[in-house]
């Protein structure tokens, strides 16, 4: 892998991972349509390295507030918040350990990916059109929390998309935009944690490449960036921009395999 093809792979993990657009369905596409070997699922994951810098410098304060106030306060609101986040991490966590496998090997066929873009990319207008945008998260129960949560184990497929999946199940379930959101960055944080650490594990010294680093620093570069703009942006023009995109890049990725 050449440093100009890690940065690409980096700067798309960091731009899509917060984005609703599903960063592995483009790590999945791009060696796919410009030529070069796909680096793997396990470069995916060290790229999510960086994405976890990334998160945690846009939202470090707030974890940091919600993990000092559960160990001062063991029964207050800080302790209630940061078991919520806990449960709903288990569901993508098991996704994740039950299909790991499968999600390296058979998830990332261009067709199932155009048609996981397209369909879920619908998904997440109607949920624009259709929530009741009322509830705050923080305001909110375990049921709710567990419904977003299992709607982040849906990730593991390419082109669900994480942030997409939680962000649509917040609209649904009466969450405004921008708290739906944030909801879905506070629990990106353990769940990628979890899957760096997992899958890091298997990664030797000698894979440890000029290449892979660099491209681990752009994605958290990117990243960051990523996630200022979501937010901004968001109250302006809010989802539709990216469902257009997904049924765009759909269309792409079909034209292009028929084309082939």
């Amino acid at each position: 892998m050449t440093y100009a093809q890690s940065a690409l792979l980096g700067a798309l993990q960091g731009l899509t991972e917060f984005l609703p657009v599903s960063s592995s369905a483009h790590l999945a596409l791009a060696p796919w349509a410009l030529g070069f070997r796909d680096p793997g699922l396990t470069f995916d994951v060290a790229l999510h390295v960086g994405t976890l810098m990334a998160i945690l410098a846009a939202f470090g304060r707030r974890w940091s507030e919600i993990v000092l106030g559960a160990i001062r306060e063991p029964r207050g609101e800080q302790a209630r918040i940061f078991l919520l986040l806990a449960m709903a991490s288990v569901p993508a966590a098991a996704a994740g350990l039950a299909l790991e496998k499968r999600a390296e090997e058979s998830f990332r066929s261009p067709l199932l990916i155009a048609g996981v873009l397209f369909v879920f990319g619908l998904i997440l207008g109607a949920a624009e059109s259709w929530g009741s945008r009322r509830r705050e998260w923080a305001q909110v129960g375990w049921k709710v929390f567990l419904a977003v949560g299992a709607a982040q184990a849906l990730a593991i497929i390419p082109g669900v998309s994480r942030s997409g999946a939680t962000i649509s199940a917040g609209l649904f379930l009466g969450l405004t935009p921008v708290s739906a959101a944030e909801l879905s960055f506070l629990l990106s944080a353990p769940i990628i944690a979890g899957a760096a650490a997992h899958k890091l594990g298997h990664i030797s010294a000698s894979d440890i490449t000029g290449p892979f680093v660099f491209g681990v620093v752009v994605s958290a570069l990117t990243g960051w960036s990523a996630v200022r703009f979501f937010l901004r942006g968001l109250a302006r023009w809010g989802l539709r921009p990216y469902v257009f995109y997904r049924t765009a890049l759909a269309a792409a990725v079909l034209a292009l395999y028929c084309a082939r």
